[in-house]
């Protein structure tokens, strides 16, 4: 197992991503990126860890978790290597889908918290995808504002800092680029 700067501690909250071998898609239709959520649903479970919030982008994913274990990596890798031979299977191919193992990075404060989960859930309008974060199939964006009731992410820890689903989303739509400065290290490079 490749060496981790990041230790795994339960009842801490950390930022998985990865993206695609040499930049390429890790999903190319919709079925794809459904069969990752329900890869996810099978192996991680919720006495294990807990998916905050997530996006799943064309050729990287983003998840934010809160872990109830220490080991993390070994939960993970069902879940990537399931998808990745099933992936590399429908579309004849061969070799690694991600590029290494999946980064991590430790969300030690609240704020990294809750900018973190605005950077996540804009992902897929600063890519230029759609014009609004809600627009996002594959995104937990949707549960926190209430537009689908998924069982999935669990964004409690996220909406009780504020008064409402409604005041999420004003705090996700009035992003400005200035906030990045507060979670730089903990997004894709």
């Amino acid at each position: 197992m490749p060496y981790r700067k990041v230790e795994f501690r339960a009842d801490e909250y950390y930022h998985l991503y990865n993206r695609g071998s040499n930049y390429q898609p890790i999903f190319h239709e919709r079925e794809n990126y459904l069969y990752l959520l329900r890869q996810i649903r099978k192996y991680l479970p919720d006495t294990a860890i807990e998916m905050v919030a997530y996006c799943l982008m064309p050729n990287h994913y983003h998840f934010l978790v809160h872990l109830k274990v220490d080991d993390l990596s070994s939960l993970l890798q069902p879940v990537l290597v399931s998808y990745s031979k099933s992936f590399n299977r429908r579309y004849g191919r061969a070799g690694p889908l991600f590029q290494g193992p999946f980064r991590a990075a430790h969300v030690d404060r609240n704020e990294y918290l809750l900018h973190l989960s605005r950077y996540i859930h804009r992902n897929p309008v600063a890519a230029g995808l759609v014009a609004s974060a809600q627009e996002w199939e594959f995104s937990s964006y949707p549960e926190f504002i209430g537009l689908r009731s998924g069982t999935l992410p669990k964004p409690e820890v996220i909406l009780s800092q504020f008064s409402s689903a409604s005041d999420y989303r004003r705090f996700v739509e009035s992003y400005a680029g200035a906030d990045d400065g507060v979670i730089t290290h903990l997004m894709l490079e």
